[in-house]
C-alpha cells in the first residue's frame, strides 16, 4: 500500500520525499513533510504548499481524505482501496507480503566451534540469522545461509585430548591429571563411552590416538549441532569447513602481499589493520610459519567474496566486536569492497527460572544448553522471545513466564489471536474463500483501523529486514494481536448484520499473523 501511495503522490511532486506515520492515528494513515523540502525552492511557506497539494490529492480515489496541518500532508486511505488489497491476498495468500529484489546476500551465522553442543548464547544468533534468511527470501532477495565450521584450530585438538583423558579416567579407571585447558561436562564423558564402543577401549591407551579422537569427536559434535539447530527449526544451505579452505591460504596471503599491506617483524608476518581502524596491526603468520586464527577468517572471507554476492552479513557474538575492523581491513587489502560486509552483533542472554538464575547444565559444564531450553519451553517460544529485542541489546527472560497459557506470554497472546479467528470460522462453518469477495463497506472506525494495520505486514517486514531489526516484526504481531482482541471484545461478529464483512476483515488479520509467525519460523496455532 505504501508504494501505491508513493506512486500517486509522485504525480504531483517532482521531488524526493518519504512517508511516515502521523503523530496520531486520528490524523490519517500516512503523512509526508515534503512541503518543507519544497519551501526553499518555491520560496513559499510549507503551510501554503501543503494546503495546495492536499487540495489536488483529495481527488485521488485511493484516499478517503487528505488534509494539511502545520506544513504536513496527512492521508487517510479509502476503504475500497484497502478492500482491493484484502481481496487479492485472501485469494492468493502465499503471495502476501512477497517481493522481488535483484540482490544476492550471503548470511553467515552460528559458526560455533564443533567442540560441544550449542548453548543459549549461540541460540540467539542462530534464531536472528534464520529469521533474516526467511524474511529476506520472502521479500525476494536471493538468500544463501552458511555455517562456517572452525575445524582447523587448536580447539579440535583439545576436544580429542579431552575425550582421551575422559576415557582414561572413566573407562580405564586410571588416575588422570587434566591440563589447565580442556573441555568438561558430561557430554565429553558420553563421547568417550561412544568412542570406546566404536573403536574399543584400547584407543585410550596411546596418546597417538588423540588425533583420531579429535576428528571423530568433531564430526560427532557437528551432528549434534545440526540436531540442535533442527530442533529449533533452523537449517543451512551450506556448511563450510575451515580445514578445507586452508589449502587456499597461500593464494589469499599472496593477495595481501600484493596489496603491500603485510610486513615482517620479530619473525612474524603482520597485516596493517591499524590503518583500517583496528587497535593495532595483527599477526597472520606465526614464527613457526603456521597461520593464526585471523588467517582462517581471512581465507574464509576471500572464499566468500570470490563468489560475488551483492552483500554479506555476518552474525557474531558481541565478544567478536574487535574482529570487525581487522576482518574488514583484510577484505579491503585483498582487493574487495569491504563495505559489502555487514556485521550484526548478538549480545548475551540471561535466563531465569521462577525469578532465580537458570542452573547451568551438568551435561555442558558451565553453559545453559539450547536443547534444554527448547525442551522446557518449546522452539516457538524460544524463537519468539529471542526475536523480541534488538540483537545488540542484552536479553533476559524467565522460562516459567513462557510456559504460561495466558496473555503475559507473548507467543501465547499472538497465537491466541490467530486461533480465536480460526474458531470463529469453524463455528459458522464458513471458510475465507466464502467471504473473500464480500465488499467491505460501512465499517466502523475500529474495523477500518484493524484492516489498515493488518495490511501493514509488507511494510513491517521490509523495514525489519533493511534495518536488520527483526524485533520490529514481533512488536507488530503483538500490536496486531492486541488490536484483534480489542475489536473482538467490542464487536459482535457471528450473527451480526456485518458477519461476512467482519469475517473477511478477520481473515486478513489471521493471514497477517500467520505469515508473520511463519517468517519467524513459527507455525501459527489454529486451536488453543
Amino acid at each position: 500500500m505504501k508504494q501505491k501511495v508513493t506512486d500517486v503522490i509522485k504525480n504531483y511532486v517532482d521531488k524526493e520525499f518519504h512517508l511516515e506515520k502521523p503523530k496520531s492515528a486520528e490524523l490519517g494513515d500516512y503523512a509526508t513533510p515534503v512541503a518543507f523540502s519544497m519551501a526553499k525552492e518555491l520560496r513559499r511557506s510549507p503551510i501554503a504548499i501543503a494546503q495546495e497539494l492536499a487540495l489536488k490529492l483529495q481527488n485521488e480515489p485511493i484516499f478517503e481524505s487528505v488534509s494539511a496541518l502545520n506544513g504536513y500532508i496527512n492521508f487517510k486511505l479509502s476503504l475500497d482501496f484497502m478492500d482491493s488489497y484484502a481481496k487479492h491476498f485472501l485469494h492468493s495468500p502465499n503471495e502476501f507480503a512477497k517481493g522481488k529484489k535483484d540482490e544476492s546476500i550471503l548470511i553467515e551465522f552460528v559458526s560455533a566451534n564443533p567442540t560441544g553442543p550449542l548453548h543459549i548464547g549461540h541460540a540467539r544468533g542462530a534464531v536472528v540469522g534464520d529469521a533474516l534468511c526467511r524474511i529476506g527470501a520472502h521479500l525476494g532477495y536471493k538468500i544463501t545461509s552458511e555455517y562456517y565450521i572452525n575445524d582447523a584450530g587448536n580447539q579440535v585438538d583439545l576436544l580429542g585430548l579431552s575425550i582421551f583423558l575422559a576415557g582414561r579416567e572413566n573407562i580405564l579407571n586410571l588416575s588422570v591429571e587434566y591440563p589447565e585447558q580442556y573441555y568438561r561436562g558430561e557430554y565429553i564423558v558420553d563421547l568417550a563411552r561412544e568412542a570406546a564402543a566404536k573403536f574399543g577401549e584400547k584407543i585410550f591407551e596411546d596418546e597417538k590416538n588423540i588425533e583420531t579422537l579429535s576428528l571423530w569427536g568433531k564430526d560427532e559434535m557437528m551432528e549434534l549441532i545440526r540436531q540442535n539447530l533442527s530442533d529449533a527449526n533452523i537449517s543451512f544451505d551450506n556448511f563450510v569447513s575451515e580445514k578445507s579452505l586452508y589449502p587456499k591460504w597461500e593464494e589469499s596471503f599472496k593477495k595481501l602481499q600484493e596489496g603491500g599491506k603485510t610486513y615482517e617483524n620479530e619473525g612474524k608476518i603482520w597485516i596493517k589493520s591499524q590503518e583500517f581502524g583496528d587497535e593495532k596491526d595483527r599477526v597472520v603468520v606465526r614464527e613457526d610459519a603456521r597461520p593464526t586464527y585471523l588467517a582462517g577468517d581471512i581465507v574464509y572471507h576471500d572464499y566468500k567474496f570470490a563468489r560475488n554476492f551483492d552483500r554479506y552479513i555476518n552474525i557474531w557474538g558481541a565478544d567478536h566486536h574487535g574482529y570487525i575492523a581487522r576482518v574488514k581491513a583484510a577484505i579491503n587489502f585483498m582487493g574487495y569492497d569491504e563495505s559489502k560486509l555487514e556485521v550484526i552483533l548478538a549480545q548475551m542472554v540471561s535466563l531465569l527460572k521462577g525469578g532465580e538464575p537458570y542452573k547451568m547444565s551438568k551435561r555442558a559444564g558451565n553453559f545453559i544448553l539450547m536443547s534444554e531450553v527448547i525442551e522446557e519451553i518449546g522452539s516457538d517460544a524460544l524463537r519468539f522471545i529471542f526475536l523480541s529485542k534488538k540483537s545488540d541489546t542484552h536479553l533476559e527472560f524467565d522460562v516459567d513466564e513462557l510456559k504460561k497459557d495466558d496473555n503475559s506470554n507473548p507467543i501465547y497472546y499472538v497465537n491466541y489471536a490467530h486461533a480465536r479467528i480460526n474458531q470463529l470460522f469453524t463455528k459458522c462453518a464458513k471458510s475465507v474463500d466464502d467471504v473473500a469477495d464480500v465488499k467491505l463497506a460501512e465499517l466502523n472506525e475500529s474495523a477500518q483501523n484493524l484492516l489498515f494495520n493488518a495490511l501493514l505486514l509488507p511494510e513491517v517486514i521490509e523495514d525489519a529486514f533493511l534495518s536488520r531489526q527483526v524485533q520490529k516484526l514481533t512488536d507488530y504481531l503483538k500490536s496486531l494481536a492486541a488490536a484483534l482482541h480489542k475489536f473482538y471484545n467490542e464487536n459482535r461478529v457471528l450473527g451480526s448484520e456485518f458477519e461476512d464483512r467482519y469475517l473477511k476483515l478477520l481473515g486478513i488479520v489471521a493471514l497477517s499473523l500467520r505469515t508473520g509467525l511463519k517468517l519467524m519460523g513459527i507455525n501459527a496455532k489454529d486451536k488453543m
